[in-house]
């Protein structure tokens, strides 16, 4: 059996006859092996009354991080009470061995009954306390979608090395992401997604070796995305839609292959397609839509594992590339408003499945071809072009 700690060495209400001289062991014989067990046995209750709850430090570093936050409505810190923060506080739970703090929880949009007896989400407002950084154990801290609280988020988030999820979601939180974000090795989703982070992507991001999911759509982000992005090679969702984002798109991502879902769309970002994009092993859907991309369109992500491809408002020039076949499988293929030239690919046809298209908004010329996928498609997948004609549109 594992030796238990104590946060005293104490023992209160031993009776002081059962303290036996050296002497009086002397004296009494066989009988110190009664006594010693009946200390033993009142060690090991003592022991154990303190181990079951919770460190006293860690229930004052939640109620402080309870302190700088107000919930008006669905009272979810009522339960908050008593010496035993592992046992009954809503949202927070506790390691069986250890009892220390290791989840906090708090959604302000749940199926939970609290929300259901409400007839509301939650709102909360008020700061995230630095105190939470004292909970060293800590291994998830979810403070999601309370659309008030604001400040920014505690730069010693970076000091909790057990940290595995990081949920900021929906919430009103300024400044920019702790630069040293990157200490966080065990760190797997960070979601800080509608809030108004601004700054730039810090560098020791790609430290994040363990990292899974990264959602940064939705806020004020600027700067680029840091060239050394593709040493996150366990990373499958990449979410960073909806900012400032600048620069180019890294090539370094295409070494990034568990990566299922890329999103940089409503950014400022420049330059030309890596086509290395379209050879990544599992990437299903690459939104670039509203960015400022230019140069041609990689033939490789027409013959590729893509099955969701937004291209749309940017700045493309030349040719589709006529090279889709058995391989092209599209749920949505978006090319619309770009300034594409030249004819619809006659290999379209010899695509596995086209769902939604749209070659909308460019300079395209020529006929349009019959047949499969061309027969099922609606003449706005095809409008504001130079020079199209053919079914759906008027006849050449």
């Amino acid at each position: 059996m594992p030796m238990l700690k104590t946060q005293s060495t104490s023992l209160p209400n031993v009776n002081p006859k059962l303290i036996v001289s050296d002497q009086a062991k002397t004296n009494m014989g066989g009988c110190v092996s009664f006594y010693t067990a009946q200390l033993l046995l009142i060690f090991l209750a003592v022991s154990s009354s303190v181990v079951n709850c919770c460190p006293p430090s860690e229930r004052a570093a939640l109620l402080a991080f309870k302190a700088a936050l107000h919930e008006p409505y669905l009272g979810i810190f009522n339960s908050w009470t008593g010496n035993d923060c592992c046992h009954n506080w809503y949202g927070v739970s506790c390691d069986q061995e250890t009892h220390r703090v290791a989840d906090i929880n708090l959604r302000g949009e749940s199926e939970d009954p609290i929300f259901q007896r409400a007839h509301r989400t939650g709102y909360m407002t008020g700061y995230i306390s630095p105190a939470v950084c004292k909970l060293t154990r800590l291994s998830s801290l979810t403070l999601a979608d309370w659309k008030g609280i604001t400040g920014e988020i505690p730069r010693c988030i970076s000091s909790i090395p057990f940290l595995r999820i990081l949920d900021l979601i929906g919430n009103k939180l300024s400044g920019d992401i702790p630069r040293d974000i990157g200490r966080l090795h065990r760190l797997a989703v960070l979601n800080i997604a509608d809030n108004n982070i601004s700054g730039a992507i810090p560098p020791s991001i790609a430290n994040l070796s363990s990292l899974m999911h990264l959602d940064l759509r939705n806020n004020r982000i600027s700067g680029p995305i840091p060239g050394s992005v593709g040493r996150l090679r366990m990373m499958s969702r990449a979410l960073l839609s909806r900012n400032q984002i600048s620069g180019t798109i890294p090539s370094s991502i295409s070494m990034i292959y568990r990566l299922a879902d890329l999103d940089l769309s409503m950014n400022q970002i420049s330059g030309m397609i890596p086509a290395s994009l379209g050879k990544m092993a599992v990437l299903a859907t690459l939104n670039l839509d509203f960015n400022k991309l230019s140069g041609p369109i990689p033939a490789s992500l027409m013959n590729s594992g893509i099955s969701n491809l937004n291209l749309s408002r940017n700045m493309l020039e030349g040719k589709i590339p006529d090279v889709f076949g058995p391989r092209s499988y599209f749920t949505a293929i978006d090319l619309a408003y770009n300034k594409l030239s030249g004819s619809i690919p006659r290999t379209l046809s010899a695509a596995s499945y086209i769902g939604h298209l749209d070659f909308s908004h460019n300079y395209l010329c020529g006929r349009i071809p019959d047949g499969s996928p061309f027969d099922h498609l609606e003449a706005s997948s095809f409008a504001y072009n130079k020079c199209l004609c053919g079914k759906p549109l008027r006849a050449c």
